[in-house]
């Protein structure tokens, strides 16, 4: 680069070549040219013109998208080779159609642990992170109910679940941040496959609630060593409903290992939402080992 660069103004061309979307850069990414031991900020605006039109190419037919193709070439191959466990980051493409995920995940866990002979074996499963613009209003989320499909996956045994609620971008449905993917789905591993129970491998989970007036109260495990509110003072991204499932936002205060929720125009409240949302981007509840509760759903029975 530093051949390239001359005294005095230098005019920097980028040359994008865009077969789909819209093309350009993407908002809120960083953009710097590092020289040396400099670094020139690059965001701003930028003039551009097309240097040629290609005409769409015809369709090509992936293997992938097909009935059993990534099983056939990529999952067969492996059923004589001795495996651990299963660590799984998918999902984003069956956000249409959340609410079948579940089912579809129960269904594949059931045959890979048929076709390779092994009938505990371990599925760490990857919670879908956070993704596209937060809204300030309760309101309905594929992303999140996909999330509870994920959630829902914990009562097929041997199963775990990373929650990365967390690490996700607003504009980046591949998110950067794998390490830390890595190092929770590592607890897991470690608890699960590697037998160390004492180890606390997950944020808060819902497990119960109770009604007492116009309050809900909650009960969760993985509290570890105690709740942690990780950013401001006061809980965020609760919500609860009457009988209308009307979601208004909701105050939630801890009560020693419970968590207690309520709104003063919600006399009767029968479900309650946390981090129920393609970003919640104040979802503050941990545990004090730092890992982020999971966003759910529920309703009094």
């Amino acid at each position: 680069m530093l051949a390239i660069l001359k005294e005095g103004k230098n005019e920097i061309t980028v040359r994008i070549i865009n077969n789909s979307g819209k093309g350009g850069f993407v908002t809120d990414k960083p953009y710097k040219l590092i020289v040396g031991d400099k670094t020139i900020d690059l965001k701003g605006t930028w003039k551009y013109k097309l240097g040629s039109k290609m005409e769409p190419l015809p369709g090509q037919t992936f293997v992938r998208w097909k009935p059993v193709g990534l099983y056939n070439a990529m999952i067969a191959p492996l059923k004589n080779y001795p495996i651990k466990g299963v660590l799984w980051y998918q999902g984003e493409a069956n956000t249409k159609k959340s609410l079948e995920y579940g089912a579809l995940m129960e269904t594949l866990i059931e045959n890979w642990r048929t076709q390779l002979k092994q009938e505990k074996l371990p599925f760490l499963l990857v919670q879908l992170p956070n993704f596209m613009e937060s809204k300030t209003e309760p309101t309905e989320s594929s992303w999140a109910t996909l999330r509870q499909q994920q959630l829902n996956t914990l009562k097929v045994p041997n199963t775990g679940l990373a929650i990365t609620i967390d690490l996700g971008e607003w504009n980046d449905i591949h998110p950067l941040d794998k390490y830390d993917v890595g190092k929770r789905l590592s607890l897991q591993a470690r608890k699960l496959v590697y037998g160390e129970k004492n180890l606390t491998a997950s944020g808060p989970i819902f497990q119960s609630m109770k009604q007492n007036g116009n309050k809900l109260i909650l009960s969760f495990s993985d509290i570890g060593t105690g709740f942690m509110i990780k950013k401001g003072n006061d809980l965020k991204e609760f919500a609860i409903s009457g009988t209308d499932g009307k979601f208004v936002w909701a105050k939630a205060i801890f009560e020693g290992d419970k968590i207690v929720v309520w709104n003063d125009s919600v006399a009767n409240p029968v479900k309650v939402r946390y981090a129920w949302a393609d970003n919640p981007s104040e979802a503050n509840l941990y545990n004090k080992e730092d890992l982020p509760a999971s966003p759910f759903e529920a309703e009094l029975k």
